[in-house]
């Protein structure tokens, strides 16, 4: 009998809360040593090598009509990036530094979302105010996390769904 699959939200929780995913997003350990350990904490049938080379091509791109978007904001807003990311994902989108005044990488500064901490670096580091700060995510656990430190947060099912909440909110023309 096959195990029942998991619900989309409870990928992410487990993902979330992951020891070996929680270390390789926070810089702590190599490529090479997050494969190894993910494979055996989530139990799957891979070589550790063979995962790491699936798992790069995770991400498949940017949405549809994002850096339009990015760039139409741009110069208008300060645009700042907080991504829960790793050096593998992030390397094979170096257009994304060009689109953004600034990047809060998971795996250089050592947080992840949803931990409060990430948020608190992140406005620290950009010396604004929680309420002057739009936060978009498409993980309610996020959301709920900027919204504690007092971010105007949104979650957003699909990147089409940001910029009617920008026209709302009057950042957008």
């Amino acid at each position: 009998m096959l195990p029942s699959p998991i619900e989309h939200d409870e990928i992410w929780r487990k993902w979330l809360a992951s020891p070996s995913v929680r270390s390789f997003e926070r810089g702590m350990i190599s490529p090479e040593q997050f494969a190894a350990d993910f494979v055996a904490e989530w139990e799957i049938g891979l070589e550790p090598s063979a995962f790491l080379q699936a798992f790069a091509m995770w991400p498949k791109g940017l949405y549809d009509g994002a850096e339009e978007l990015l760039r139409h904001l741009k110069g208008a807003h300060h645009l700042a990036c907080l991504s829960n990311t790793n050096v593998i994902h992030w390397q094979r989108f170096p257009q994304l530094h060009t689109l953004f005044d600034s990047c809060f990488l998971s795996h250089e500064i050592g947080h992840v979302k949803p931990d409060r901490g990430i948020f608190a670096y992140a406005l620290d580091h950009l010396s604004v105010h929680a309420e002057d700060v739009y936060f978009f995510d498409d993980l309610v656990l996020n959301v709920s996390a900027a919204r504690e430190v007092g971010i105007k947060a949104f979650h957003v099912e699909s990147f089409s769904d940001i910029e009617p909440i920008l026209r709302g909110e009057n950042l957008y023309e």
